[in-house]
């Protein structure tokens, strides 16, 4: 009996063990399998391999040409040159030449049309831009935008064939610690991968742009691998690799893209070659504790307003220096980036509701957003002209007025004149100041452009110019290319 019973006994305690030890395990892969779903996705992967095969096919190696323009006197006989008197009688210090500067840099085909992203500051001074494929196929490219602000560029192909773009992903997805693959051109080495991880999000004042946003990253990025992608593991571009940080010149371990995001919302724009950006016409800055106390505000939040452009959207709906913007078109303004990023990716002519704090009192003003001045460079490609006057000039602003050295805060600035030029036929000097063309006042680069186009070779303008405190009237021949 009692041989039965324990028979029994370890029988029916062996089946109640297995039942358990089964609904355990069960029970455990069942909590376990949305952490293991989102594992798989983001763990490193046995090889990159994959991720490479697709996407090498989209992404070029562009190499520019520049002509730049070397003024100063060089000779190899030094001081003791015999021809030194005779040059600087009719030169000064400076001889004309040109010579040629090249560039490497990498980008990625978006589309079956040819278009290509890059950076802006891989291609913005190329006389000549050549774009290679995987298949060592050699392409003429040509700039369809440029955005300088963002360090973005659209350039383009004709005539290849069977391109394979890649996807565009979500940067905004990212996390800090995801995986990334980089393929780019460093040194001119051709194809090579890199990859690494997330190290970072949301670097601004890196490069000292407005819209500095970066992706920091430990995926090796070295010289040449400018404008070429950075993915996720499903192979989306999620970045554009644009800077590092290194004081040897090669890559430590720090290097930054700007966020795919970021591009994708100033496509359209460049396609079309012309960027437009919301301007609120003020300068902001951030609220620290003791500009918090000064203020009598409630926390840290906000965007101090510290200037006023005169004739401004704010200036003329009713902002004043010293208000704090805490919302605009409905959103919490957490500090000066964020207000930035906000107001430039809205349409220009908006009618945007702005919140301030003055005097511890929230106010509520509309202002209608006018159109973001441009950079020290042209936000879009220049729209070159048959005309050659040799001259090159500068939009003056505030801020160009006191780097210039010059008074006025209008009118445009020669900051380059052609040895042997029309302009330089005309007296015009570098440092001139255009005030008016045909005596209409003309305050853009683009005006003096769009007046231009009305006269044929060979005609005469008159130009209005001021040179230190003295103003005088010269005319300049319009010439052929």
């Amino acid at each position: 009996m009692g041989k039965i019973f324990n028979r029994q006994s370890y029988k029916l305690l062996q089946k109640n063990f297995m039942v358990k030890a089964i609904f355990i395990t069960i029970a455990s892969f069942m909590v376990m399998l949305p952490f293991a779903s989102g594992a798989i996705e983001k763990q490193a992967p046995e090889s990159f391999s994959e991720i490479v095969k697709n996407a090498s096919p989209a992404v070029v190696y562009i190499s520019t040409k520049t002509i730049v323009k070397d003024r100063f006197f060089s000779s190899p006989y030094g001081q003791n040159d015999p021809m030194r008197d005779f040059f600087e009688q009719f030169f000064g210090n400076r001889i004309p030449r040109d010579i040629p500067q090249n560039g490497l840099g990498t980008g990625f085909i978006i589309d079956k049309d040819g278009y290509i992203l890059t950076n802006n500051h891989v291609v913005e001074k190329a006389d000549e831009i050549k774009v290679t494929l995987e298949n060592e196929k050699e392409f003429q490219a040509k700039i369809i935008g440029r955005d300088p602000e963002t360090d973005v560029a659209l350039i383009k192909i004709d005539g290849a064939q069977n391109l394979k773009p890649l996807g565009l992903g979500n940067s905004d997805a990212l996390e800090v610690g995801d995986w990334v693959v980089a393929i780019g051109n460093p040194y001119g080495l051709g194809h090579t991968v890199t990859h690494g991880i997330v190290s970072a999000k949301y670097r601004n004042n890196v490069m000292g742009g407005t819209f500095d946003n970066f992706i920091q990253t430990d995926a090796s990025i070295n010289p040449g691998n400018s404008g070429g992608p950075l993915m996720n593991l499903r192979g989306e571009v999620i970045g554009i690799n644009s800077a590092i940080y290194s004081q040897t010149g090669g890559s430590v371990g720090i290097g930054f893209a700007i966020p795919i995001n970021m591009a994708k919302d100033i496509l359209p724009m460049l396609k079309t070659g012309k960027i437009e950006r919301g301007y609120l016409g003020v300068g902001v800055q951030d609220i620290d504790p003791d500009l918090k106390t000064k203020f009598n505000l409630e926390n840290e939040k906000g965007a101090l307003i510290n200037r006023l452009f005169p004739g401004g959207p704010s200036e003329e709906a009713g902002l004043k220096i010293g208000d704090v913007i805490v919302e605009f078109q409905g959103k919490e303004i957490k500090d000066r980036e964020e207000l930035i990023r906000l107001v430039s990716s809205t349409p220009v002519g908006t009618k945007a509701d702005v919140v301030v704090i003055r005097k511890g009192k929230k106010v509520k003003f509309q202002v209608k957003l006018a159109q973001r001045p441009g950079t020290d460079e042209e936000a879009v490609m220049d729209q070159p002209t048959k005309m050659n006057l040799g001259l090159e000039l500068d939009t003056l602003t505030p801020e160009k007025a006191r780097r210039y050295g010059i008074s006025e805060t209008e009118g445009l600035v020669v900051l380059e004149v052609e040895y042997n030029s029309a302009a330089a036929e005309a007296g015009l000097m570098s440092g001139d100041l255009i005030l008016e063309v045909e005596q209409e006042k003309v305050k853009t680069v683009e005006e003096f452009n769009k007046i231009l186009k009305g006269y044929k070779p060979g005609e005469k303008i008159l130009l209005l110019i001021k040179r230190r405190d003295a103003t005088i009237f010269i005319t300049l021949k319009i010439g052929n290319d």
